[in-house]
C-alpha cells in the first residue's frame, strides 16, 4: 500500500508501471468479449460486505432484478460510506468524484461544466427524475438537493438510455431518504462546523439539518430542513481562492433546503408516495476576484468588495408522485409523475456579447443571464416473468418528458435564448433470460425515442448581428439498442460483455443564441441533430474470500459529438465533431486479517480523440474541458465497535494534449483525506479532514482550460476540518 507521503515523482513512476500493463490487461479482457456482469458495487447498508452484492437493487436500472443480473457497470455509495464521504467533500458531486476514478476532478465551483464520467456528461437524477436542462445546459444539475436527504447514490457507467436523454457518460441517481420502518416518531439530526487551516473567521462555515418521520399503520410522513453557510475557501499556501463571479461559487454562499415525503400503504403490495423538495444556493457576494498571473504561476485570489448585479444562485423545486404495485398479475407495476422547475442566475459583466448601442451607446452595459426551466414528465413500467418461461423476465414501459427553457438577461430583460419546448416520448422493452441455473444470462432491449423541439421566431442579441431567425419544430426519432451476456462459471467469478446506446442533444441554447447568418430556418439547421453515443464494454469480476477484484475495458464513440469550444469573449460555444473514447478501469478491495480493516485501490485510464483540425481523421486529443486525467485511488477503512475511520489518497496523474500547446498540459496533483467517527449514547461525533497534507495545487479545469485567462486561474482548496455531530432516534 502506498504511504500518504508518497511524492509526485513516485506516483508518476507508478503510473508508468500501470500503463505498461494496460495492454496485457486489455488482451485478457478481450478474451471475455460477449460475457457480461456489473463491476463492483458497494454495500449500501454501511460497512463493506462482499457477500451482499447479489441483493442490491438499483432503482436507476428500471428493474427489480438485483445488480448482479444486469449487464451494467454499477457502483452504489450509501449508508455510512456516503455520510463519511460527504463529511469530507461537502457535496454529493464531490463525494462521487472523490470516490470513483472514472469521474473527473470537480471544478470546486457551483458550475459543473466540463465535469465528466468516462469522458462524457453524466445525467444527474433524483429518484430517477432528471435534473438536467437539455435545451440550455446551465451545468448546475449537481446542486439541486441537500445531501442530508440522500440515502444512497447509484452510479451507472457508460452511455445508456435507461433514464432517457443525457446519460452519455452514465447516470448519477440520488435516492432520497426512505419511509420510517416502524410505527411512531423518529428522526435524524446533524450539526457541523468547518474551518480552514489556521481557523480564520472568514473561512468558517456551518450546517444544521434534521428531519422527523412518523408512521401510523398504513400512513407515514417525513419532513425536514437543512441550512448551510460556507465561508471563504483557502488554498494550500494560505491565500483566499479566487471567486468565480460569472458561473457561480460554492464558497461564500448560503443554501436552504426543505424536503417532505408522504406515503400510504394501499395494500400489502401497493404503496403510494408524494415527495417534495426545494433547494436554493445563493452567493453572499462578499468578495471580488483579483486576477492571477499565469506567466508567474500566481493564481487568482479574492478581496472584500461589492459585486454588481444579482449574486449567482441556483434554485430547484421538485414535486413527484409514485405508485408501486409489486403483485399485479404476477408482476411489478411502477408509475411516476413529476413536475420540476429551476432558476439559475449567473454573474454578470461588461461583456461585448451583452453590448447594445440602442440601450447604452457607451459600450459599458452591465448585464447577467439567468436560465429558467420547467419540466413535466411521467414514467410507466411493468416487469414480470413470462408465463411458461419463468426464467425470462420482461420489462415494458413508456416515458414522457416535456421541458420548457429560456435564457434571459436579468438587468435588461432581453431574451438571449428564446423560449424553447422539448418533448420526448419513449416506449421501451427489456428482457433478461437466465440459463443453466443462472450461470448464463442474456439481457437486452430497445428504447424508441421520439423527440421534438419547438422554437418560435426570434432575434439574436445585437452582438450577433442582430439577425432574425425563423422558428420551427425540428424533430427526430431513433431506436436505441442495448444488450449483453453475463456468465458466472464459478460462484463468485463473473465475466461480461455489453453494448448500450445513449443520446443527448447538443446544447441547443448555445447554438440558437450564437446564430449570425441571416435567413436561418430552425427546421433545417444541422446543429440540432442528436448526439448518439455508445458504450461497448468487456470485464471480469472476482468475489472470493476476502477479495473483491474487477476490471473492465470500454470503447465509446459518437459520429456527431458535442464539444465545448471557448470563444474570444470567454464564453463556450458548441462544436459538432466525431468523438472516440476508450478506457480501462481496475479495482481491488481486501478484508485484512485485522478485524474491521479493509484496504482498497482503484485505477482509471482514459483517452479520447476528435477531429479538431477537420482533416477527416479522429486523432486530436480531447482537451481538459472534455476529458479527465488518469487517476489512482488508495483507501483504508476501519470499522469496529463504536469507532470508524477512513484514509484515502487520490493521485491525479499528468496529462498532455497532442493538438494543444504545452501550456494546456496538466501537471497533476495528489490529495489525501481522512475521517474518524465515534458513536456515543447521544449520537456520533466525527472529524473529517479534506486535503490532510495541505497540498497546494491548481484545479484541473484551471490548469488545462482558458490558458490565457488570468481571472479563471484557480488554486484548489487547502486543508479543511469538519467537526460534526449526527444523531438518529
Amino acid at each position: 500500500m502506498l504511504r500518504a507521503s508518497r511524492t509526485w515523482e513516485e506516483a508518476l513512476n507508478l503510473r508508468e508501471r500501470l500503463q505498461s500493463t494496460a495492454s496485457l490487461a486489455s488482451l485478457g479482457l478481450a478474451v471475455g468479449l460477449g460475457l457480461a456482469t456489473p463491476v463492483a458495487a458497494q454495500d449500501i447498508a454501511g460497512a463493506r460486505q462482499f457477500d451482499d452484492f447479489d441483493e442490491i437493487i438499483v432503482s436507476a436500472a428500471r428493474s427489480e432484478l438485483p445488480a448482479s443480473a444486469l449487464p451494467l457497470t454499477i457502483d452504489v455509495l450509501g449508508g455510512k460510506d456516503l455520510q463519511e464521504q460527504i463529511s469530507i467533500s461537502g457535496s454529493t458531486v464531490d463525494a462521487v468524484s472523490a470516490r470513483y476514478p472514472a469521474f473527473s476532478p470537480t471544478r470546486e465551483k457551483l458550475s459543473g461544466s466540463g465535469e465528466s464520467l468516462r469522458g462524457r456528461s453524466p445525467l444527474y437524477a433524483i429518484n430517477g427524475i432528471p435534473q438536467s436542462t437539455p435545451v440550455r445546459d446551465g451545468s448546475r444539475d449537481g446542486y439541486t438537493i441537500d445531501p442530508f436527504f440522500i440515502d444512497r447514490v447509484e452510479v451507472i457507467y457508460g452511455s445508456n438510455a435507461l433514464q432517457g436523454i443525457g446519460a452519455t457518460g452514465g447516470v448519477v441517481n440520488q435516492v432520497t431518504v426512505g419511509a420510517p420502518q416502524a410505527d411512531g416518531l423518529g428522526g435524524r439530526f446533524l450539526v457541523q462546523g468547518s474551518a480552514a487551516d489556521g481557523f480564520d473567521g472568514e473561512a468558517l462555515g456551518g450546517k444544521v439539518a434534521g428531519y422527523l418521520g412518523y408512521r401510523a399503520a398504513a400512513f407515514d410522513a417525513t419532513v425536514g430542513a437543512a441550512f448551510e453557510r460556507r465561508g471563504a475557501f483557502i488554498d494550500g499556501h494560505g491565500n483566499r481562492i479566487g471567486v468565480d463571479g460569472t458561473q457561480g461559487e460554492i464558497q461564500d454562499s448560503d443554501s436552504w433546503s426543505v424536503f417532505a415525503r408522504l406515503g400510504y400503504q394501499l395494500s400489502d403490495t401497493a404503496r403510494f408516495e408524494l415527495i417534495a423538495n426545494r433547494f436554493e444556493l445563493k452567493g453572499n457576494a462578499n468578495y471580488v476576484i483579483v486576477p492571477g498571473n499565469r506567466a508567474t504561476g500566481v493564481p487568482a485570489t479574492s478581496v472584500k468588495g461589492e459585486t454588481p448585479g444579482d449574486p449567482p444562485s441556483n434554485r430547484a423545486e421538485l414535486l413527484s408522485a409514485s405508485l408501486v404495485e409489486s403483485d399485479l398479475a404476477g408482476g411489478t407495476l411502477s408509475l411516476q409523475g413529476f413536475f420540476s422547475r429551476t432558476r439559475d442566475v449567473f454573474g454578470g459583466g461588461v461583456f461585448s456579447t451583452f453590448q447594445d448601442p440602442r440601450i447604452d451607446p457607451t459600450g459599458t452595459l452591465f448585464d447577467q443571464s439567468a436560465n429558467r426551466s420547467r419540466k413535466l414528465g411521467g414514467k410507466f413500467s411493468y416487469e414480470r416473468a413470462v408465463p411458461g418461461l419463468e426464467d425470462l423476465i420482461v420489462t415494458v414501459g413508456f416515458d414522457a418528458l416535456f421541458d420548457r427553457t429560456e435564457q434571459t438577461l436579468v438587468q435588461t430583460g432581453r431574451a438571449w435564448v428564446p423560449e424553447t419546448d422539448f418533448r420526448s416520448l419513449a416506449p421501451f422493452a427489456q428482457g433478461n433470460l437466465a440459463l443453466l441455473g443462472g450461470a448464463l444470462r442474456l439481457a437486452g432491449g430497445a428504447r424508441y425515442e421520439n423527440v421534438k423541439l419547438k422554437v418560435g421566431d426570434f432575434s439574436t442579441l445585437y452582438n450577433y448581428g442582430p439577425v432574425d431567425v425563423s422558428g420551427g419544430s425540428p424533430s427526430f426519432d431513433k431506436v436505441l439498442w442495448n444488450g449483453g451476456v453475463i456468465v458466472e462459471p464459478i460462484e463468485g467469478i463473473r465475466a461480461y460483455g455489453s453494448y448500450a446506446e445513449g443520446y443527448t442533444i447538443a446544447d441547443v441554447g448555445r447554438i440558437l443564441r450564437g446564430i449570425t447568418q441571416p435567413g436561418v430556418d430552425i427546421d433545417d439547421f444541422l446543429s440540432l441533430e442528436p448526439v448518439i453515443s455508445n458504450n461497448r464494454e468487456v470485464g471480469v469480476e472476482m468475489r472470493r474470500g476476502p477479495f473483491e477484484i474487477s476490471a473492465s475495458y470500454y470503447w465509446s464513440s459518437s459520429k456527431l459529438g458535442s464539444l465545448l469550444v471557448l470563444n474570444s469573449d470567454g464564453i463556450f460555444d458548441v462544436a459538432r465533431q466525431p468523438i472516440d473514447i476508450e478506457g480501462l478501469e481496475v479495482s481491488l478491495a481486501a478484508q485484512t486479517p485485522v478485524p474491521g480493516l479493509v484496504i482498497s485501490t482503484a485505477y482509471s485510464h482514459l483517452t479520447g480523440q476528435t477531429d479538431d483540425d477537420g482533416d477527416g481523421r479522429v486523432d486530436d486529443d480531447l482537451d481538459g474541458a472534455n476529458i479527465s486525467p488518469d487517476r489512482l485511488n488508495l483507501a483504508a477503512d476501519y470499522r469496529r465497535g463504536p469507532l470508524s475511520a477512513r484514509v484515502q489518497g487520490r493521485f491525479y496523474l499528468q496529462r498532455t494534449f497532442n493538438s494543444l500547446p504545452p501550456a494546456n498540459d496538466f501537471e497533476g496533483y495528489t490529495l489525501v483525506d481522512a475521517y474518524v467517527g465515534y458513536r456515543t449514547g447521544i449520537g456520533e461525533i466525527s472529524l473529517a479532514v479534506q486535503n490532510l497534507t495541505d497540498a497546494y495545487y491548481l484545479t484541473y479545469d484551471s490548469d488545462t482550460v482558458r490558458i490565457t485567462d488570468n481571472s479563471r486561474f484557480f488554486s484548489g482548496r487547502g486543508r479543511t476540518f469538519t467537526l460534526g455531530w449526527r444523531a438518529q432516534f
